[in-house]
């Protein structure tokens, strides 16, 4: 009978997730779901988020309920349909939690990828790969002041399919802090030495806010080493740039004054949540943090507007290329996707800010899959 019983557990988002705290249902028991649809909001350590029921059926059960916090593995609900009696599900969950709970969420705590170095021209690079699949990878760029984490929504859903590395840019992350000129093009050229280091000839660059820049500029100018690129809220395509996020993401010291710089990011400000704000403090104290971000600023928005524009060049592009926005986006503007080459996809997400790929991670990793699929 166990066989007609699905279970909904509690999910792992990232390398640090331990535990999450089920702050909403959307759906009550009794209710027929489907796969790949909103049925509970998880608070992490990084960022509150919908999480996608990846089964179909009833729910029978909620085990969790809102305001409670399990680990990694955790029961959260049971999805059945009629036939299995009441009785049945009572005792599924009995024996879930009696023989296998804990250990299940301590297993899934514990496993997993975890992060490597390379060395790129004297710098160390930290990277994380996920997937083991043939084929042309997918890598993933962070924008400026993000790290490997900003993707822990996409990478996992990617790697499902295929290689995959998400990559610390130089000053970022566990990355060294030394960023030479701190440009668009240097960052370029470190994406590219990390490629060659790991072997990497041809990828799926999929790149987010200045981190898109760095992809298309690679795009450009190195198109043998590319094989299609996503643009998220991207850099590079017009001049304007919100100077009191760069400005205020730079200055925040403490956290009163970085939750409402963190804020501006997305388009609801309560996925914000207190140990993402004290994560990113921690990146800041680290040494040369300070340095390399102003550096950066100085190199990428001079005067306060971006000093590389690559919008006129896109039509240049040998390689597929799409652009996904978040319509609330307060960092770069969304109007930037607008006036790009035919044949060039622009999608732009409803209630998503400047992270969209985190804020509608499920339809961001399905136009990730496409362009992959239609690129070969």
């Amino acid at each position: 009978m166990s066989d007609a019983i699905q279970t909904i557990v509690m999910p792992k988002w990232g390398l640090a997730m331990q535990e999450g705290l089920l702050a909403a249902w959307h759906v009550e028991e009794g209710q027929a779901i489907e796969k790949g649809q909103e049925i509970l909001d998880i608070e992490t350590s990084k960022i509150a988020n919908v999480f996608e029921s990846p089964v179909s059926g009833k729910l029978r059960k909620k085990v969790v309920r809102e305001g409670e916090t399990t680990p990694v593995g955790a029961l959260l609900g049971v999805v059945a349909d009629d036939s299995v009696s009441d009785a049945a599900i009572e005792a599924f969950i009995a024996d879930f939690q009696a023989k296998f709970a804990e250990a299940q969420a301590a297993s899934i705590a514990s496993a997993g990828p975890e992060p490597a170095f390379v060395e790129v021209a004297g710098r160390r690079l930290r990277y994380l790969e996920m997937g083991e699949a043939e084929g042309v990878p997918v890598v993933f760029v962070h924008g400026f002041g993000g790290d490997l984490n900003n993707w822990l929504f996409n990478q996992p859903a990617i790697a499902e399919k295929h290689t995959t590395y998400a990559v610390d840019l130089p000053g970022h992350g566990g990355s060294s802090k030394e960023v030479g000129a701190g440009t668009v093009q240097a960052m370029s050229e470190a994406l590219l030495g990390f490629l060659a280091a790991l072997g990497v000839h041809r990828a799926h660059l999929v790149g987010h806010s200045m981190g898109g820049a760095v992809a298309l500029n690679l795009a450009l100018h190195h198109p043998e080493h590319v094989a299609s690129a996503t643009l998220i809220c991207s850099a590079g395509l017009g001049p304007d740039i919100s100077m009191d996020y760069i400005d205020g993401f730079i200055a925040a010291n403490r956290r009163k004054k970085m939750e409402p710089v963190l804020q501006m990011l997305v388009a609801n400000p309560d996925l914000v949540t207190g140990e993402m704000i004290e994560d990113v403090l921690k990146y800041k104290r680290l040494d040369g943090v300070e340095q390399a971000l102003k550096i950066m600023r100085e190199a990428l928005f001079p005067n306060g507007r971006q000093a590389l524009v690559l919008k006129g060049q896109v039509d240049g592009v040998r390689h597929p290329v799409q652009v996904i926005w978040g319509a609330e986006d307060r960092v770069v503007p969304v109007a930037h996707a607008e006036g790009l080459p035919a044949n060039v996809k622009v999608t732009i997400l409803e209630g998503a800010g400047h992270l969209a790929h985190m804020e509608k991670a499920q339809e961001v990793n399905a136009l990730i899959e496409e362009i992959v699929r239609r690129a070969g």
